[in-house]
């Protein structure tokens, strides 16, 4: 590391949303250009920065800054220039050189403690002085707390974004309640906070520590594990166990954040003596009742009466396609139009895709609008593929982001539709439901399309489990197989384990085909060497292209994150397998983190703010959001900027910097949890000991259901035994069923 002491020339960019500036800097006679996250600075101020050089492709030489300190100009030239930068309300070039030449070395003294004494100056009345020195000492407050919180070990980045936003209300706020930060700073979470706080010397049992760590509680139940409450006892345990500290205080802290608003919480009509109360986020609760009174006001609002020859035109359907309905599938079309909310479920081969086609036509004969949905891209773009008609996510077709970050469909602008069908409901949470709910008016019908034997969605709820679960919203399961994927064994398999039989392995002409590896690590070394080696050849990947078709086109699934077969170990092994380092692939390291250029990654948070732009079709076309689960190519990679643009969907481009980085991860490897919505021609899956609770059934079935054309097992007969006797399934907390029952009860 190196130290660089210079005054500053100006800034020459700045991000105001994370502090990235890129400075001119004057240390003795030369001008250098210094990069890394900073106060907003101004001419004239003096800084020492720590860091190393690097050098830019295009900017030539720049000083990385990793750390920094800031003193007040000592020249009077440095003052002069410091007061003449527009920092200072109510200075300009003439009244900072008439200042500088008034009071000389005194200068700063008398604007922090004598600033009445400006009135000596011509010009100067009490309210311009009131002004000027008003405003001097919101800069001196910003540039103390950057110091103050950089003195307690904060890192730079975290000083600048707190310093900012409290200026000189700083110390006082981290030395009465650092977990303030939690509310007001977006991206401050319960850990940092804590980090700062215990840092500062805030007691281990303080009251405003554990009221923090409770409510972080809470939105880790939903965010990790899909919770929509906790039952009391639990919450209380977990924040116990958290914070190690005795239960009895966690109630106390619990009573406050309750009588405060900031939890709630309800005992269930009819429940049993002893039962425990259900603790909610607010949101959560709002959420939760909001979903529930749209669907019973959506199927409340069908329109009457069975579709005039409907048995007719499903028969000429068939005519037209050479295909037969059995009874189930023509019942499931007649009801779909006949009421205002309904359910198709069902596994692979059912003919779910087939039906949504008939439905479609039925609808255009009808001449009814029909919009359709799913989650991700690659679900729609599936579904486009499917039907012919155009599908888009669900975020697009609410058209999310036109106004300050929100859907511009809601209950005050509606689609404009007679139908909405969503398809891969399984992966639709509380909160794109409830999204979705607000922007149908009551009338139009709304199909909702999925397999609820998958995985639940990854983020808070189990809408469509629930949905079926309360018995109110009319439905139809398929069973049967269509006769088209009887011949795929993938199709036949992923149906027996769903029974709780064990899959066909290795007949022939098949593609379903199992690797036997006892070895963990043999095992791991096998995966690797089908996707770079074995693969590519069978199935006939174009000469000098293996690994890029490889990549693009074979999809590692893994039960677990963690071991020689879990997602991170198989990410690093692939990656060096397929996109190997070299001197002429530029790389880029954040934090734990590499990413290198050609590199498939997935977005792992729903990032709303980061723009997208894509020289599609229509040419120059710009939106916000990149969602989890996303699955992209890294295109570009500049390791000086520290920046690097990833494609996603063949066709937009998101360029990522500095914090953003966090959300990717590489995707050579995904977790299953992660590929849900997805399909890919080809998965190959170890499947190795592993906890228990990830060895389970419907994650076995979750996983051979990304499949199009070939699924290649690795692994022992054991661990596929285990799965497949594994029903267990992770209990969520959610009360959709129950309030959706209540709902239909009062309309």
């Amino acid at each position: 590391m190196e130290k660089l002491a210079g005054t500053v020339l100006g800034t020459i960019f700045r991000n105001p949303e994370n502090g990235y500036s890129v400075l001119a800097i004057r240390v003795d006679r030369s001008e250098h250009t210094a990069v890394g996250t900073l106060p907003e600075l101004n001419i004239g101020e003096q800084v020492i920065l720590t860091g190393d050089w690097t050098e830019h492709k295009t900017f030539g030489r720049q000083f990385k800054v990793s750390s920094f300190e800031l003193k007040a100009p000592s020249s009077l030239l440095g003052i002069e220039r410091y007061l003449a930068s527009g920092v200072i309300r109510g200075i300009g070039f003439a009244t900072a050189h008439q200042i500088v030449s008034f009071f000389g070395e005194e200068t700063m003294e008398v604007l922090s403690e004598h600033p009445e004494r400006l009135m000596e100056l011509p010009g100067i009345g009490e309210k311009r002085a009131f002004m000027i020195a008003e405003s001097f000492a919101k800069q001196q407050g910003t540039r103390q707390a950057i110091m103050y919180l950089l003195s307690r070990g904060i890192p730079s980045s975290l000083a600048v974004k707190i310093g900012e936003h409290y200026r000189e209300s700083t110390q006082a706020v981290m030395e009465s309640d650092p977990y303030q930060l939690c509310v007001d700073l977006e991206g401050f979470g319960f850990r940092t906070a804590d980090r700062i706080g215990l840092a500062i010397g805030i007691p281990r049992d303080a009251e405003s520590r554990i009221r923090a760590a409770m409510q972080y509680v809470m939105r880790e139940a939903g965010e990790s594990y899909g919770h929509c409450y906790l039952p009391e006892d639990s919450l209380i345990r977990a924040t116990a166990d958290l914070l190690q500290i005795g239960e009895e205080r966690c109630g106390d802290a619990l009573t406050h954040l309750l009588l405060s608003r900031y939890l709630v919480a309800e005992m269930p009509k009819d429940s049993p003596p002893g039962a425990e109360r259900r603790v909610y986020l607010p949101e959560m609760d709002r959420a939760e009742k909001e979903v529930a009174l749209r669907m019973a006001e959506l199927m409340a609002a069908a329109r009457s009466g069975p579709r005039r020859h409907a048995r007719q035109d499903i028969a000429r359907f068939e005519r037209e396609h050479r295909i037969v309905f059995s009874d189930t599938q023509r019942e499931t079309i007649l009801q779909a139009l006949e009421n205002g909310v309904f359910i198709i479920t069902g596994g692979p081969g059912t003919g779910k895709t087939t039906i949504i086609n008939c439905i479609l036509s039925l609808l255009s004969q009808d001449g009814k609008e029909t919009l359709l949905c799913a989650p991700t891209g690659r679900a729609a773009k599936r579904m486009t593929e499917a039907t012919g008609a155009e599908a888009q996510t669900i975020h697009r077709l609410l058209e999310y982001g036109k106004e300050e970050g929100v859907f511009a469909r809601n209950e005050d602008e509606p689609l404009e539709a007679d139908c909405v069908i969503a398809d891969e409901a399984s992966m639709i949470d509380l909160w794109l439901m409830k999204s979705l709910l607000r922007a149908i008016s009551p009338g139009t019908r709304l199909i909702i399309v999925g397999d609820a034997d998958q995985l639940p969605s990854v983020g808070a709820g189990n809408v469509l489990g629930d949905l079926l679960d309360s018995g109110k919203v009319p439905c139809a399961r398929l069973t049967d197989i269509f006769r088209q994927s009887q011949h795929s064994r993938i199709v036949l398999n992923a149906h027996l384990i769903n029974r709780g039989e064990m899959p066909v392995l290795n007949e022939k002409g098949s593609d379903f085909f199992f690797q036997r590896q006892p070895g963990i690590r043999d095992a791991a070394n096998t995966v690797v060497s089908l996707m770079r080696d074995r693969l590519p050849g069978y199935l006939g990947f174009r000469k000098g292209t293996e690994r890029i078709q490889a990549v693009r086109n074979i999809q590692v699934l893994a039960p677990a994150r963690k071991g020689d077969c879990g997602v991170n170990t198989l990410n690093l092994l692939l990656r060096e397998a397929m996109n190997p380092a070299s001197s002429r692939t530029p790389e880029l390291s954040w934090k734990d983190m590499t990413f290198r250029l050609g590199d498939k990654v997935i977005q792992t948070r729903n990032n709303y703010n980061l723009v997208w732009r894509k020289d599609g079709p229509r040419g120059g076309e710009e939106g916000t959001g990149v969602f989890n689960g996303d699955i992209g190519f890294v295109t570009e990679v500049d390791p000086a900027e520290h920046i690097l643009t990833v494609r996603f969907d063949d066709e937009r481009d998101v360029i990522y910097e500095d914090d953003d980085l966090e959300d990717l991860d590489l995707a050579y490897c995904l977790s299953v949890h992660k590929s849900q919505g997805s399909e890919f021609p080809v998965v190959i899956m170890p499947v190795t000991p592993a906890p228990a609770m990830l060895l389970t059934r419907n994650l076995f079935y979750t996983a051979l259901t990304r499949a199009k054309s070939l699924v290649v097992l690795v692994g022992t007969e054991d661990v596929i035994a285990s799965m497949v006797r594994n029903d267990h399934v992770a209990r969520r907390y959610t009360t959709l069923s129950l309030r959706l029952s209540q709902a239909c009860e009062t309309l």
